[in-house]
């Protein structure tokens, strides 16, 4: 009976999932095993037949999770039992080779960079699929006038598209971290029982190098039992870079869709119901489950930052929270990607209503613009502000347009003309270097191969 949401199907790919069933884990165990054992045998380490013959073993697919599990229940140990199960299919004179100079450790972790290997080809897909559209609404409405906040309140002008493009680069950036990473956390280990080599000896470095290229990982360059926590936690951390970014995104989207401001709104498809009470609503319910599960992935980062302080050569206690928050890190972020590409295909964009909160402080947005028109004809910038902002409060309680409260003021028409007010206040004049900068990071996601 399913006890998590996971398990239930409400979050997370069937592709994803699949990764980190039991048939799946017992495979990339199985496979590490025979693919050490093919090294070994190409070194001269131990007979080619005893490596054929375990290959074909763990190939055939005899071993069971249920073998495995009734094994387990007598060892009390996982790997183990599955040495044991991979011993009872062999021929007797390949079983003093099985599982020859490894511990348990060897195959948890490079099992779990194998996992990790495949979860990063999903991930990375879907975000270059997310950063292009972002892209796509970044370039759509690049000379689109906004509303740009600053604590919650109207600070200046920014070019709508401007907001897709500043996620896009941010989720660019965690591409390349991922990429940059993968040789420091997706590690092959063979080095045995406190990270010696043991009983391969001089020869250990080489069955590693062997066995981690044929995995497409890459081999630790030291390790006690266990690849080093840091690494981890490093991985966990892009993970949760990537979880806060989406966060971030969905709030701005939650955001501007309140009522009061309504520049955007999720889909909502035919059928849906925002409220079981409330027929009219129509809430930003994808944007907050994303926000939701980003808190659980942040959890989860001070889980594996704490596993960093292991004892001696090591301990267990890192080793029962890693089966529970690498699966469900990286189900929920992919899940979480997946909803946000929906989110950004489907959002729609009240153009109207975005010309239209422009106008809500009376004009008192373009200030900014003011003030650089003041000093460019020579007033001292303090000056100028004390004296903008002095009209401009008194019109905000007067009720007054920001540009009617300027054009009345000496100090200011004597600096700057009527034509060249109209001018500073047409917010299409105020974009700035948004559409260059927007085309900067359309630059940068086409050199990463995004498109």
């Amino acid at each position: 009976m399913p006890i998590l949401p996971i398990d239930s199907g409400r979050y997370g790919t069937k592709e994803m999932k699949a990764i980190f069933e039991e048939e799946a884990k017992l495979h990339y165990e199985l496979i590490f095993e025979a693919e050490v054992a093919k090294a070994q045998a190409k070194i001269n380490m131990i007979p080619t037949t005893a490596a054929d013959d375990i290959k074909n073993v763990v190939l055939s697919d005899k071993i069971t999770v249920q073998r495995v599990k009734e094994l387990e229940s007598v060892s009390d140990h996982d790997i183990a039992a599955i040495v044991e199960a991979i011993s009872e299919l062999c021929l007797e004179s390949s079983k003093p080779w099985i599982h020859y100079g490894l511990t348990s450790n060897d195959v948890v972790d490079s099992s779990t960079s194998m996992q990790m290997r495949d979860v990063f080809r999903i991930i990375e897909t879907k975000l270059q699929q997310l950063i292009k559209e972002l892209l796509a609404k970044a370039k759509e409405y690049q000379e689109l006038p906004a509303v740009g906040r600053t604590h919650g309140q109207h600070a200046s002008i920014t070019a709508f598209g401007l907001k897709f493009a500043i996620w896009a680069n941010e989720l660019l950036d965690d591409l390349t971290r991922i990429n940059e990473g993968k040789k420091r956390f997706l590690l092959c280990k063979t080095l045995g029982v406190v990270g010696t080599g043991s009983l391969m000896r001089e020869k250990a470095l080489e069955v590693q190098k062997i066995v981690a290229k044929e995995l497409d990982l890459f081999p630790t360059e030291a390790a006690t039992q266990v690849i080093q926590r840091e690494r981890y936690a490093e991985m966990m951390f892009i993970i949760t870079l990537v979880a806060s970014t989406l966060d971030k995104i969905a709030i701005e989207i939650r955001n501007l869709q309140r009522s009061e401001i309504d520049e955007v709104q999720e889909s909502f498809k035919k059928g849906q119901m925002g409220s079981s009470a409330v027929p009219v609503k129509r809430n930003p319910i994808k944007s907050e489950r994303i926000s939701s599960l980003a808190r659980i992935i942040r959890s989860n980062l001070n889980v594996s930052l704490e596993n960093i302080t292991l004892w001696h050569e090591r301990d267990l206690s890192n080793s029962a929270n890693e089966r529970f928050i690498i699966p469900m890190a990286s189900i929920l972020i992919d899940d979480m990607i997946g909803t946000m590409v929906k989110i950004i295909s489907g959002l729609r964009i009240n153009t109207d209503k975005i010309l239209k909160n422009i106008e809500l402080t009376n004009g008192q947005i373009f200030a900014e613009f003011v003030l650089q028109g003041l000093i460019l004809k020579g007033l001292p910038r303090f000056k100028a502000y004390r004296s903008i902002q002095s009209i401009a409060f008194s019109a905000a309680e007067n009720r007054k347009h920001f540009y009617d409260a300027l054009i009345d003021e000496t100090e200011i028409t004597n600096n700057i003309s009527k034509e060249e007010l109209k001018v500073i206040f047409n917010p299409q004049t105020q974009l700035s270097a948004s559409k260059n900068i927007i085309n900067n990071i359309e630059d940068k996601a086409i050199k990463m191969n995004v498109y």
